[in-house]
């Protein structure tokens, strides 16, 4: 009866787990589509920046302008901008991030280049600190929004703009989790500073949305596309071609890293959808694997009282 007891016990706390995981599949779900909607309303002022920025660039050319975020100088420094998240039970995204970081850190070390940290998230930050010997860290930062705003994307922004107007750094990447679709993601590293100018527009970039058909969560993806107006052939600037750039410029960058915030945050929220709803499915299997355990054991327990009644009744005759 002990043994019975233990696996009654044990169904109830599967159970009560599969209840949890199944709540936090859901929460997750819905800041998945809240993710979704920030990247959708931010997409047109990020189309029509991305459009001025390209006009301009083919009306005066960027080659003769005096811009510090274009500047390419000779590289000694180099900054690494890691995304993570500042809680785990998201399956391998943050163990990933952390991954790829330590590879391009090593890859740049082997090149002879100096390299530091900038650190967004938790997860990262405990990672490297207890590795402080190995790694220099430059700036941290936590609890940012799930969905990550533009308050806080202006923040880092502007620590990194200070480091590389100063030459502190020479280069900057950002390594972060690309979102493909709510079973899918990727780490990719992304040149942030300096600026390229031939890589301002982007078609190739994705929208994804998270829509439900016959009841299930789904994703339709498309690619991305500049609609905003070019700009009149017969128009007059006031300002400078410094001045313009040194305007916009900021902005594009911290729009830049905004986007990559965002798809960071979606590609954490689908890792833990996905996590939670496998940890509920194996709750379920185990629960019904731990319930025929019971039947057959209390089966047994059953028959083994049955057989000594019979036994007992069979000595008395």
């Amino acid at each position: 009866m002990a043994n019975l007891k233990e696996i009654r016990d044990r169904i109830s706390s599967v159970k009560n787990t599969r209840k949890i995981t199944e709540a936090m599949r859901l929460v997750a779900a819905a800041k998945v589509r809240r993710a979704q909607d920030q990247v959708l309303r931010s997409r047109p002022f990020a189309d029509r920046l991305a459009r001025v920025l390209e006009n301009l660039q083919s009306r005066m050319g960027f080659e003769d302008v005096d811009a510090p975020l274009l500047e390419s100088r000779q590289v000694d420094q180099i900054t690494l901008l890691a995304v993570t998240g500042d809680r785990g039970l998201c399956g391998g995204y943050n163990a990933n991030i952390i991954k790829r970081t330590e590879q391009r850190h090593a890859e740049l070390v082997g090149q002879g280049f100096k390299v530091d940290l900038v650190l967004i998230g938790r997860k990262a930050i405990s990672y490297f600190q207890n590795r402080a010997s190995t790694y220099t860290i430059r700036a941290t930062f936590t609890g940012l929004e799930q969905v990550p705003s533009a308050e806080e994307a202006r923040a880092i922004s502007n620590e990194i703009l200070a480091e590389f107007l100063s030459a502190s750094t020479d280069r900057v990447e950002i390594i972060f989790t690309k979102f493909i679709n709510l079973v899918s993601s990727r780490p990719v590293i992304q040149t942030l500073l300096p600026l390229d100018p031939q890589g301002i527009a982007t078609p190739e970039d994705e929208i994804f949305r998270l829509t439900t058909r016959e009841g299930r969560l789904v994703v339709e993806a498309g690619n991305s596309s500049n609609v905003a107006p070019a700009l009149p052939s017969d128009i007059i600037f006031d300002q400078s071609p410094e001045q313009l750039l040194n305007a916009l410029l900021p902005l594009y960058m911290q729009n830049q890293l905004l986007r990559s915030l965002q798809e960071a945050a979606a590609s954490e929220l689908a890792s833990r959808m996905t996590a939670m709803n496998n940890a509920s499915d194996n709750a379920k299997a185990l629960a019904k694997t731990l319930t025929l355990d019971y039947n057959k054991a209390r089966q047994a327990a059953i028959t083994q009282e049955i057989l000594e009644v019979v036994g007992g009744s069979a000595a008395m005759a």
